[in-house]
Parts: C-alpha cells; structure tokens; sequence
C-alpha cells in the first residue's frame, strides 16, 4: 500500500527502458540522453543503430513540431522537451485514437527516444504535461509501408463497469477489515499481547489487498497505514498512528496500556471508512495505474524494509499486494484481452511471483527482507522489478486521458 497521498510513481527500472514496454511490438525505445543532430528539415541522420531519426518537441505550445517529412518502416523519434515541468508523450491515431507508442517521464531540458513501426496512415503526437491539459500536435499523414500493432484506445466509459465492481469488492473487504481489527483491540483491551501479535499480521494483510483504492480513502489512509516518515518527532511522534504504531508498540515491549488508544483509535477509523464507503467514488480512469502502483510501492518499500516496525512482516505485504494487482486485473481482464499481447506472460509472472512469495513462509512465520541471502534477494527483486514493467503497459493502455 503506498504511504503518501495518491501520486503518480514510477519504478526506475521502469523509467530506465522508456516507461511501458508495450509486449508484441508496441515500443518504447531505449532512453539516452540527448541525441543526434536534426538537420534543417527536422531530420537526424540514421545513428549507430542505423535507423532514421527525427527531433519532435515536447511542450503545451508546440507538441509534435518538428516532424515534416514522414516516411514508413521503423523509426526513432527523438522527443526533446523544451518546456519547464516533465511530461508523457503519445504517438496516437488521431482518427480512432489507437495508440503506437508512449513514452514516460520526459524531464525538461531532456532527449528521450521513441522507436516505433509505422505504416500507411494518419498520426499526431500527444504531449501531456504534468498537472496540465493534454496537447495534440498536428497530423502527420504516411504513405504506403506495413505498420506495427497498435493498441485500442479504452474510455472513461469501458472503465466504468470495473471500477464498480471493485469498488464492491473493496467494501467486502473493508466488512472483514472492521472485523479483524475490532478482534486486534480487543485483544489489546484485555491486556493479551500475544493475542494482539497474533491479530496484527492478519488484519494488516487484509488493508493491504484494497491497495487501488488508496487514492479513494483519502486521508484515512495515513491515519490507517502511515509510517513515521515526515511526522516532526518520526515514530515518537504523537500523530504517528495506525498498524504501524501498533505494530512498533507490540514488537518493541510497549505495554497494554499504552497501546490500548492507538488500538481503539485504529478500529475506529477503520469503521468510520466503512461507513463512508458508500458514498465515495472511485475514478476509474485510475484503475489500470493502481494496478501497476500496488507492486511498484511494494518494490520501493517492502522489499527494502523501509516500513517494518518489528514484525517483520514485509514480504507478507508483498504477498497481499499482489493479490490486490490480482484483484483490479480481473475486472480489467475484458479490456485487456484483446489489447494487450503481453496479458498471457503478465499472468504467467504473476503466478511465479506469488509461488515464490509464499515459499518465504514457514510454520506460520515469514522470512524478513533482511534474511534473504543474495540469490534469493535479487531473485524476488527481478521478479517484482519485471512485473512493474509489466504493469506499466497495462497502466498505458488503462490511461483514458490520452484519447483526449
């Protein structure tokens, strides 16, 4: 579950090969910093790896400027953004709003590269700016040649369907929620700490598996499944709350009395979001990002530890975290079956991700990140890292603002 406010995050890993690694020919091509020199016509003569280039501009006023002389076959568009705040730019249909490739991240006063298959038709790059309105550039019409695939565009309204039906999943997990943590305080209540150690990795897993709604939960979610991180006084601080203090308290010696607050306080919140469910709305245009930001959180904090408190817990996080990926591919499976080449092997990790994680629990306990020997490490590290990349593409093809 991410620790912060909902924001868009991407994995480095991710970032390092272009953002989505579309499977089945959709490209984002390898990223360099700057690139070749555009001759008068907009035009870079063919680099080391023998291909033509063109330098495109990235920017709200002039997205798509520099691409005058189209031409078919396989190309690189080198995308230099001249503006001010970083952006994602897509090649697009500009008729059906298909999509041939897509690059994240273009930081201001940056060069990244676009290498992309492209066949008789129109074109026109969309730059989309953070915190901005997308902006399409003019159209570009290709004669003649055999293009690569490209993938359909979803709509708002595809998503809307799936949304409501997760958003129904989550409200029975938030029933379970109410019940597991009401079973955690009372068992702080009654001065069994045992009890509430026992309790506590349960009702923790349970939050963790409603990873995509966490952008709906607002700010219950920091009171529910913040960290100490940012708070003046970190884990001494008195608005350090939720699992994680409890989880500090109960495998730090804390007594009963001392967590018997925190305890209520956290079943109360708990209640209160379930009661408040009902009224809230998910975006589902948001729906294929969380899927891909529940893993790509779970590499950045379970796997480094960076959010156990003592229980050592973190690759049981990890566990339920795919799980709730899980549970938002589901219901984004009808969409995605017919435009995602790569959903088979994405399923196919998935499986491998989750035999691997489960061997880390032995007689009810799991191994902790920090006993991991190095093969085992950087075995789960490259399996999670592979499936971010693969959950990029699925957050791609989910984005509806770019159809704008």
């Amino acid at each position: 579950m991410p620790r912060s406010g909902p924001k868009k995050l991407f994995s480095p890993r991710a970032c390092g090969i272009g953002g989505a690694l579309l499977a089945g020919g959709l490209l984002a091509g390898l990223v360099v910093a700057g690139g070749g020199a555009a001759d008068g016509a907009g035009r870079a003569p063919a680099a080391a790896d023998g291909l033509p280039h063109t330098s495109v501009e990235v920017s709200s006023g002039g997205c798509g400027r520099g691409w005058r002389h189209a031409r078919p076959g396989t190309q690189v568009f080198d995308l230099h953004n001249t503006s001010d705040v970083a952006a994602e730019v897509y090649l697009k249909s500009p008729r059906t709003g298909a999509l041939y490739g897509e690059v994240e991240g273009v930081g201001p006063g940056t060069t990244r590269q676009l290498r992309v298959r492209l066949g008789g038709g129109t074109y026109a790059f969309m730059c989309l700016p953070d915190d901005a309105d997308a902006v399409t550039g003019p159209t570009v019409r290709i004669r003649g040649g055999t293009g690569g695939p490209a993938a359909a565009p979803v709509t708002e309204h595809d998503l809307i369907p799936p949304a409501l039906d997760y958003q129904k999943w989550v409200g029975r997990g938030l029933d379970e929620l109410v019940g597991r943590t009401g079973q955690l305080r009372d068992a702080v209540a009654r001065g069994d700490l045992a009890g509430a150690r026992h309790a506590w990795l349960p009702a923790h897993l349970t939050y963790e598996r409603l990873g995509a709604a966490y952008g709906t939960f607002g700010d219950a979610d920091r009171k529910i499944n913040g960290t100490g991180a940012g708070l003046p006084r970190g884990d001494r601080d008195p608005g350090f709350s939720g699992f994680h203090r409890l989880e500090y308290g109960l495998w730090h010696g804390e007594s009963a009395g001392t967590l018997r607050a925190p305890a209520a306080a956290l079943a109360a919140d708990v209640r209160r979001l379930r009661e408040d469910w009902a009224q809230a709305r998910m975006e589902p245009a948001d729906l294929g990002l969380r899927a891909h930001e529940i893993l790509e959180n779970s590499l950045q904090f379970e796997l480094t530890g960076r959010t156990d408190y003592g229980s050592g817990s973190n690759l049981a996080t990890a566990r339920a975290n795919l799980d709730g990926t899980r549970a938002v591919l589901s219901r984004l499976r009808p969409l995605l079956v017919s435009r995602y080449p790569g959903l088979p092997a994405l399923e196919r990790e998935l499986d491998r991700a989750r035999d691997l994680l489960d061997g880390f629990r032995r007689g009810g306990r799991w191994t902790a990140p920090d006993q991991l020997d190095r093969s085992r490490r950087e075995r789960t590290d490259a399996l999670l890292g592979d499936l971010v990349e693969r959950l990029a593409s699925v957050a791609t093809l989910c984005d509806a603002r770019r159809t704008v």
